[in-house]
């Protein structure tokens, strides 16, 4: 829920009241239907369980199916302990899959409640997903899935990671690994676990060369909107302006006129303005959207265009993607997707681009 206005997660029943405070919608419903519609062609050759009302029922009858449904939950107000109930309950019911929506927290929560013992895989809805446990988004989750009960998959042990959201939201990247879940393996499929950027001094030097580039680029008149990581910060560190390191900011006339941006701060800030964006992908994941920038929406794209996106990269972070796998944008909406797909330059260096593939 946290994504689009800004929080950075919303583990704790406080910061899930302040996201709705803040006019947050649950992006989990619609990404659990996303996943389940790739299952219906296998609708008669297994059985669904499930748990009560949001925690699954309604979703899947939504989509057709029959669930058998198990647990008891008060609706409208579920929590972690919720979440792990269910995956012992699924434990306890030698269930062949446990296919969960969610982020890491989700998967951290699945991961203590049954750990080696039953294969899982993680529908992506969260705002961190560091984790290696996740579809690369909810249709490719319920293609994984289907292709398990097909028997076409083979398991492999993937990283449950979580971050500390308390020191995220302050600009302090805080990953620990908790451990391993068992989950269905096709690498076009399942997205890589998150690596951290390289402190050495050649990165460094990569991230100043792109900013030098970048900075020459920029223009007086437009306003620039600066996503999360530290190539992008080096972007404003070189304007001179203050950058917050996981946050989204505004800059215009080398300043920041606005730090750590929700969806509807930047909606206001950019109407009738010329606007650029500037995103860094994930280290070894990949992804330009959809992961921890969910702040630049799909609505901010559309407005911007996609003509006035700046990808940048390192050499290092580009040769961190797996071979032959494409750079990826999971945002929620199909259509923005597309428009973001296919052949994109990527600033790698000063007056240095490549080009790359981008899917969905």
């Amino acid at each position: 829920m946290g994504g689009k206005v800004g929080l950075k997660g919303t583990d704790g029943k406080e910061i899930i009241q302040k996201a709705r405070e803040l006019g947050a919608t649950q992006a989990s419903p619609a990404r659990a239907v996303e996943a389940l519609q790739r299952l219906l062609p296998l609708k008669v050759e297994f059985e669904l369980i499930t748990y009560p009302f949001d925690m699954g029922e309604e979703e899947a009858i939504h989509c057709g199916f029959e669930p058998k449904v198990v647990g008891r939950i008060q609706q409208g107000a579920t929590s972690a302990a919720d979440t792990r109930a269910a995956a012992k309950e699924m434990l306890s019911l030698h269930v062949d899959l446990i296919l969960f929506v969610g982020g890491d927290g989700t998967a951290r929560d699945v991961y203590e409640s049954v750990g080696k013992s039953i294969p899982a895989l993680g529908v992506p809805a969260g705002v961190k997903i560091h984790s290696g446990v996740f579809g690369v988004n909810p249709g490719k989750a319920g293609e994984l899935a289907a292709k398990f009960l097909r028997g076409e998959t083979k398991l492999q042990d993937a990283e449950v990671m979580d971050v500390d959201e308390e020191a995220f939201r302050i600009g302090r990247l805080s990953a620990k690994l908790y451990g391993y879940l068992r989950v269905p393996y096709e690498e076009e499929l399942i997205q890589s676990a998150k690596g951290g950027s390289s402190t050495i001094l050649d990165e460094k030097m990569s991230q100043q060369t792109i900013a030098d580039y970048v900075v020459e680029l920029m223009e007086e008149d437009w306003y620039y909107v600066l996503g999360p990581g530290t190539t992008v910060k080096a972007v404003a560190d070189r304007l001179g302006a203050t950058k917050t390191l996981l946050g989204v900011d505004v800059v215009h006339g080398g300043k920041t006129v606005a730090s750590d941006v929700n969806e509807e701060q930047l909606l206001r800030l950019i109407e009738g303005r010329k606007v650029k964006i500037i995103v860094s992908p994930i280290g070894q994941q990949g992804f330009i959207f959809g992961r921890g920038n969910q702040q630049i929406s799909p609505k901010i794209i559309r407005k911007v265009g996609v003509e006035n996106i700046w990808v940048i990269a390192t050499r290092n972070k580009l040769s961190s993607i797996q071979v032959g796998r494409p750079f990826l944008v999971d945002t929620g909406e199909e259509d923005v997707n597309k428009m973001l797909s296919g052949y994109r330059r990527i600033i790698t260096g000063y007056k240095e681009e490549v080009v790359a593939k981008v899917a969905a």
